[in-house]
C-alpha cells in the first residue's frame, strides 16, 4: 500500500486555513503557480475540488469542511513527531512571543509578564501587537504570525483554543469635582453627562446602552477612541465619563490624575477576559510554558 504524500497534508491545512492559494502559497514560501499545482494533485488525490471559485474568491467545498479538524489535528500531531518531546529548555529559549491584546491589558500586565518570562528564560522577547478593527483575530492566529489574542469581545472560529483569564465589571469614571457628585447617581443622572466610547471598530453603543433603555434613558456618546489611555487624559478638564473596566484603577491611581470612580447604576455582566491561540501551538512546550505564566500573572492583583 502506497503511503500519502505528507506535503499534501501540509498544503491542504494551509489552503483550508488561508482560504486562498495566494494565501497558503506565502505560508508555505511556494509561487502561487507551485501551490495551484499541488492543489490540483490534492484534488486528484482526494476526488473532490475542495476550493471552487465564488466570485473574486475561493470557497470550500463541503468534503473540505468536514476534513479541516482532522487535516488539522493530523499536521499538528505529525509536528510532534520532529519536536524534542515535551521539555524545553527555557535558559538557552530565543524566542520572540507575539500578543494582540489592548492598551490596558498591557499596562497592567506587560512589565510583569516579561519580568516573569525573563525569570526562566532570559532571552525570550515579548512583543505586543495592537487590536485591528478589522476582525482578522482568526486569521492571525491561523497563519502563525500570533501567539496569543487577549481580549473580552473576539469571535473566533470553533478550531481556536481559548482559556479564562480573569473575571472584571464596568465601573464609571470621572475628574474628580465633576457635578455627578453632587446628588446621588441614577441612570438619568449618568446619562445626561457626555460620554466617551473605547472601540477599535469605532462603535458608540453596547451593553450600558441596552440597560439604560430600560429605564427609557438614553446616553449621549460625545467621545469615541481606539484606547483606554487616550479617553483617561481626555476627563480632567472636562464633563465626560469614561466606562472602564475596574481592575484598572489601581493602575490610574498611580498616574496621580485626579479622577473618581463610582458604579455605574445599571446592571452589568462580569466581563471575562481570555486568551486564545491555535491548536498548531497547544502542544508547542515553549507557547505552553507562555501560556501559563501569562495566567499566573493574572491570577495577582494588579
Amino acid at each position: 500500500m502506497q503511503l500519502p504524500d505528507m506535503n499534501l497534508l501540509v498544503a491542504l491545512d494551509a489552503l483550508l486555513d488561508e482560504g486562498s492559494v495566494v494565501g497558503a502559497a506565502q505560508r508555505m514560501n511556494l509561487s502561487p503557480a507551485a501551490m495551484s499545482r499541488t492543489l490540483g494533485r490534492i484534488r486528484d488525490a482526494l476526488g473532490d475540488p475542495i476550493l471552487v471559485r465564488a466570485g473574486r474568491g475561493l470557497v470550500p467545498t463541503p468534503r473540505a469542511l468536514a476534513l479541516r479538524e482532522q487535516v488539522s489535528q493530523l499536521v499538528e500531531q505529525a509536528g510532534q513527531v520532529f519536536r524534542n518531546g515535551d521539555d524545553v529548555d527555557l535558559p538557552s529559549l530565543d524566542r520572540a512571543f507575539n500578543i494582540r491584546t489592548n492598551d490596558l491589558f498591557i499596562a497592567l500586565y506587560g512589565a510583569r509578564l516579561l519580568h516573569k518570562m525573563h525569570e526562566q528564560a532570559p532571552r525570550t522577547v515579548l512583543r505586543f501587537v495592537p487590536e485591528s478593527p478589522g476582525g482578522d483575530d482568526d486569521s492571525v492566529l491561523r497563519d502563525g504570525r500570533t501567539d496569543l489574542i487577549i481580549s473580552s469581545t473576539v469571535d473566533l472560529g470553533p478550531e481556536i483554543k481559548v482559556q479564562s483569564l480573569f473575571h472584571t465589571h464596568y465601573v464609571g469614571l470621572a475628574r474628580s469635582d465633576h457635578p455627578i457628585f453632587q446628588q446621588p447617581i441614577t441612570p438619568l443622572s449618568f446619562a445626561s453627562y457626555p460620554q466617551i466610547s473605547v472601540s477599535r471598530r469605532g462603535r458608540a453603543n453596547g451593553p450600558i446602552d441596552v440597560e439604560l433603555a430600560n429605564f427609557k434613558v438614553e446616553r449621549r456618546v460625545a467621545l469615541i477612541t481606539p484606547s483606554f489611555h487616550s479617553a483617561l487624559f481626555s476627563l480632567p478638564d472636562s464633563n465626560l465619563i469614561l466606562p472602564m473596566p475596574a481592575n484598572i484603577l489601581s493602575s490610574v491611581e498611580r498616574l496621580g490624575l485626579p479622577l473618581r470612580s463610582f458604579e455605574i447604576p445599571v446592571p452589568l455582566e462580569r466581563v471575562n477576559v481570555m486568551q486564545a491561540w491555535h491548536p498548531r501551538f497547544h502542544n508547542d512546550p515553549a507557547h505552553r510554558w507562555l501560556r501559563q505564566t501569562l495566567k499566573a500573572c493574572c491570577n495577582i492583583d494588579p
